[in-house]
């Protein structure tokens, strides 16, 4: 497991744009899994949507990118660089996050070749599915 301050030593995002607060499980270019408490006290929940607090997609898909650049930059050939989008693929947002959901974040690498990964990637809690995608990174 890793803790923030760990989390913080590999990947560049400072609050309030880190979007993981540890990482569960991790096998470096393989595997990770990460944590996400979804506080109501989150920056974005003032205007989106004060009625009706809920988790902007595309905050989700960058907590996503954000294990998945754990995942790609812990490996020894990647320590110090960071991991940008390539692309997102197959996204697919299919319950509303409110404050309070506690989100796993599951990245495995299903393609690698040279600096350029793909991956699939998906937000989930005990009882559903927030959202999937295939998730391209490119580490420089």
């Amino acid at each position: 497991m890793l803790s923030i301050n760990e989390i913080k030593k590999i990947i560049p995002q400072r609050s309030p744009f880190l979007l993981i607060d540890r990482i569960d499980e991790l096998i470096p270019g393989v595997r990770a899994v990460g944590r996400k408490c979804v506080s109501y006290n989150e920056l974005f929940f003032t205007g989106h949507f004060p009625e009706e607090p809920v988790m902007p997609g595309v905050l989700v898909i960058e907590a996503l990118a954000q294990v998945g650049a754990v995942l790609c930059l812990s490996l020894d050939e990647n320590k110090g660089k960071n991991s940008y989008f390539g692309g997102i693929n197959k996204a697919r947002f299919r319950n509303k996050i409110f404050p309070g959901d506690v989100l796993t974040l599951e990245v495995e690498l299903i393609k690698k070749k040279g600096n350029v990964g793909v991956a699939a990637a998906k937000a989930y809690d005990e009882n559903k599915v927030f959202a999937e995608a295939e998730l391209t990174f490119v580490i420089g």
